[in-house]
């Protein structure tokens, strides 16, 4: 029997079990259509060997301290040159995952007199950044620029005096859907603001040489961009790009860098190798795009489903129960999906986030989708 002290959190437990938003952990097994691993890298020969060669030139497992102490490795500012270089930016500033960079963004660039106005789907590392910023913030409809814009209007003409923050993803992760970021970055410039955008999904998929969406728009001193490293770059952290100032200010003023031990060497050597990985075998993109698109005619014929246009293919269910049982029986004949449930999507719209990677192959892509036919049926009868 539970004693008094874990009463409560039994209690809080109890009440997700009810709602059908109850957790735990899965092991892994079936083929992969739930991991981000878009690229196929994580299992890649060149990232082993690059960590390999990394252990036998010495460099180490730990950093041993924050970046700011002796945590500084050459292989963090080797990563951090390159990814720059890369990417198109002025400067880059590693990360030990991407949910850290996002609380740094948003808690320690928006000053008290700014204003964040974000997409109400963005992801919730930027939501736990922007509850610890001293900026107020507005949410606005999904991809709506016009809200955005009026957001700011209503700012400015209730007495704001300092710059907006616009903040979304470039390729929003539960619904697979794309930002319209040309008309975002329109919109701050307009209004004299910035636009944070986090790449997380795009990074290594789209864009010239997998540099994201927003490469098109050619890095703006007042854009800032995000891309993870844990997705289609195979390894772990992620990289914060713009301008030398923004990466410097983020350096003497972020909390969560100031104060964390810095993320592994070895893996900011990995993470190099993967970035070369990325201009050497711009194949790997070409039969990602390939798959997602047989893949998205397969569903649509299977289910009737539109496909969202990207590699992430999102099948509402909306009861929550319902989408739990459907992802098990799914599990139990070899594919792995995930249900995904409140609080990450909105109340009523929990889902099946079908996520088409090189771990998979198209024959594998046509049964996940027949035996998922094949329970829907069942369910209609």
């Amino acid at each position: 029997m539970t004693g008094a002290k874990l009463a409560l959190y039994e209690r809080k437990l109890a009440g997700l079990d009810r709602k059908g938003r109850s957790r735990s952990l899965v092991p892994v097994s079936g083929a992969d259509f739930t991991s981000n691993d878009y690229l196929g890298l994580a299992h890649s020969k060149r990232l082993e060997d690059a960590l390999r060669e990394a252990i036998d030139r010495g460099v180490p497992v730990g950093a041993g301290g924050s970046r700011l102490l002796r945590g500084n490795h050459p292989e963090h500012e080797a990563l951090e040159r390159e990814a720059a270089a890369y990417f198109g930016a002025a400067r880059a500033l590693y990360f030990g995952s991407g949910y850290a960079a996002n609380v740094a963004l948003f808690s320690t660039l928006p000053q008290r007199d700014d204003i964040i106005v974000y997409d109400a789907l963005i992801h919730a590392s930027a939501h736990e950044g922007i509850s610890t910023s001293r900026a107020p913030s507005v949410a606005t409809t999904h991809n709506d620029v016009d809200a955005v814009a009026d957001a700011i209007g209503r700012w400015r003409r209730a007495g704001g005096t300092g710059r907006p923050w616009i903040a979304v993803e470039s390729l929003y992760s539960m619904d697979g859907d794309c930002a319209p970021l040309r008309q975002l970055m329109d919109v701050a410039a307009q209004h004299d603001g910035f636009l944070i955008i986090d790449e997380a999904h795009a990074t290594g998929v789209f864009g010239k040489g997998g540099r994201g969406l927003s490469e098109a728009l050619g890095h703006p001193e007042n854009c800032i961009s995000l891309h993870t490293c844990g997705k289609a770059l195979g390894a772990s952290g992620a990289v914060v790009l713009g301008p030398a100032i923004i990466c410097d200010f983020l350096i003497n003023r972020a909390r969560n860098f100031i104060y964390s031990t810095a993320p592994s060497p070895l893996m900011a050597a990995t993470l190099r190798e993967a970035l070369r990985i990325l201009a050497d075998e711009p194949e790997r993109r070409d039969r990602l795009a390939g798959l997602v698109s047989f893949a998205s005619r397969t569903m649509e014929a299977a289910t009737g489903v539109q496909a969202s246009g990207s590699q992430i293919l999102p099948i509402v269910i909306g009861d929550n129960r319902r989408a739990v049982l459907i992802a098990e029986r799914l599990r139990s004949e070899g594919f792995d999906v995930r249900p995904i449930r409140p609080p990450t999507v909105p109340e009523g719209t929990a889902r099946l986030r079908i996520s088409i990677t090189l771990n998979v192959d198209e024959a594998t892509v046509s049964r996940l989708f027949e035996s998922l036919a094949d329970t829907l049926r069942e369910e209609r009868q």
